[in-house]
């Protein structure tokens, strides 16, 4: 999915609106579609609050209410100004609901979450929140710190700039951005990505958005990648063979959390090679070979893709004059994570790089592989590193970018603060290689893998018992499944 500046994004609901769509349809089926967001994402009814400017943002948060109350959850808002100031879309939507926000239920009725809705101010907005919109948006911002509130903004937080992604003072702080139609192009901005949170997009096919424009959002809704059912004669050599060479003594964990992922994202065999002292115990699905020419085995396995370097550790010479010289002889799809980067960074090797490779760095690793890019806007220096390095690129992040040779770069949108800890790249880069043996590009193997492992992870805290601060690797593992089936579906 593209994206829209804010005069391009008017010019859209102008030629809709001329075309004989009708406003406040449109405003209904935005409403709708938000709240369908926010209804899968909140299975347990709870208690929400719309903060209602004059605007027609305030008008679909009412029309999100009057969904979520249908649903069970109860209602209340916070005005900035008198209805009678509101705009005629907004004060219409309000009277519809009138009589359920006249009795509202009792939130404590309710044991889901207290849901914040920012419908202060839209793309038309520019400069510092002012009075008395300003009181509203630290009111949210405390209730966020203190009682756990959830802010949810509609289309994107206020007091953002909607082109350049710059938070004036006093904008909203949101967990979750529902962007209604097409993405906005500040939202993908570096300096956005805490005052957006996790973004959803509600698709409404009466705004349509410019082609061939990057960088692209990752959507199950947009994405052109789909998940088939597989044909009832399927054997596990039609899933895929994956070859991990992952682990040391020290990093056991990783070689095990790798192949696990390999496992889970769909691979029919998975073979793990270790060294003969390494302590991991992968799962029993997984064939492990222990061995200490595991260099040389994991080259010469049969594969349909190969995952090298989680836990690796630091190579003997002789051990590294091996690996990169089966780096530059080998021809199958190859996911190069942690270790592995970091040596062919010590050793300059970056030349060996070639279409077929996929890496996997985050910020640290990028910045030892491209010094000079480090400092860069991600979206640049990613853009740039594939310019100069003919491979795919997968630059975990806050928004984990996707960049294949010659640039065309991709946005994932999916995952939240507490996939910050251990082992979660492991988990990626054996997914990303089991979407590779099973037959995808490598830029929609990494596309998918980054996009339901950040899915995985929310479905930890929403359908699990976790938070951000208890989330763990395996907890991604746990919930790769019901990830599988968001896409399938075309669902978040």
């Amino acid at each position: 999915m593209a994206w829209v500046t804010a005069q391009e994004m008017r010019a859209l609901e102008a030629r809709a609106f001329s075309s004989g769509v009708d406003p406040g349809a449109l405003m209904d089926r935005a409403g709708i579609g938000i709240a369908r967001h926010l209804l899968a994402h909140f299975p347990t009814p709870g208690h929400a609050v719309a903060y209602l400017g004059k605007g027609n943002n305030a008008g679909d948060a009412i029309v999100v209410l009057e969904q979520l109350f249908a649903h069970g959850w109860s209602i209340d808002f916070r005005a900035s100004h008198p209805q009678e100031a509101w705009s005629e879309l907004t004060q219409q939507r309000f009277q519809r609901l009138h009589s359920a926000l006249s009795n509202p239920c009792p939130s404590a009725s309710r044991p889901g979450p207290l849901l914040l809705l920012d419908g202060l101010l839209g793309i038309g907005a520019h400069g510092e929140i002012r009075e008395p919109l300003l009181s509203l948006s630290r009111e949210m911002q405390h209730l966020r710190e203190t009682d756990g509130a959830i802010v949810a903004a509609i289309d994107l937080p206020s007091g953002l700039d909607s082109d350049q992604g710059i938070p004036s003072k006093g904008a909203v702080i949101a967990d979750l951005t529902l962007t209604v139609g097409v993405p906005k192009k500040g939202l993908h901005a570096d300096s956005a990505n805490d005052s957006v949170g996790r973004l959803f997009l509600v698709p409404l096919s009466e705004l349509r958005p410019p082609a061939d424009r990057h960088p692209i959002w990752s959507f199950p809704s947009t994405h052109p990648c789909r998940l088939p059912p597989r044909p009832h004669s399927f054997h596990k050599g039609d899933a895929g063979r994956v070859a991990v060479l992952a682990g040391s003594v020290h990093f056991s964990g990783a070689a095990t959390l790798c192949a696990t992922g390999a496992l889970r994202g769909g691979a029919g065999l998975v073979t793990l090679f270790l060294d003969p002292d390494n302590p991991a115990q992968p799962p029993p699905e997984i064939m492990t070979r222990r061995i200490g020419s595991r260099i040389e085995a994991a080259f010469s396995a049969r594969a349909d893709a190969r995952v090298l370097g989680p836990g690796l550790g630091e190579l003997t010479p002789p051990q590294a004059q091996t690996l990169l010289r089966h780096l530059s002889d080998d021809s199958v799809p190859l996911v190069l994570d942690a270790d592995a980067l970091n040596l062919i960074a010590a050793t300059t090797s970056l030349d060996l790089l070639a279409p077929h490779h996929l890496i996997t760095p985050h910020p640290g690793e990028f910045a030892r592989l491209a010094p000079d890019l480090a400092q860069l806007p991600r979206l640049e220096a990613a853009r740039r590193f594939t310019q100069r390095h003919p491979c795919h690129l997968l630059l975990k992040g806050t928004r984990t970018l996707i960049c294949q040779p010659g640039g065309e770069l991709h946005i994932n949108p999916t995952g939240h603060a507490g996939m910050a800890t251990g082992g979660q790249g492991d988990v990626l880069a054996g997914v990303c290689g089991a979407l590779a043996a099973a037959g995808h590009s490598l830029a929609d193997a990494a596309i998918l893998a980054a996009w339901l492992c950040g899915r995985a992870a929310e479905r930890a805290i929403t359908y699990g018992s976790e938070s951000e601060q208890s989330c763990s690797a395996s907890d991604t593992l746990h919930h790769l499944g019901g990830a599988f089936l968001d896409w399938k579906q075309v669902r978040r």
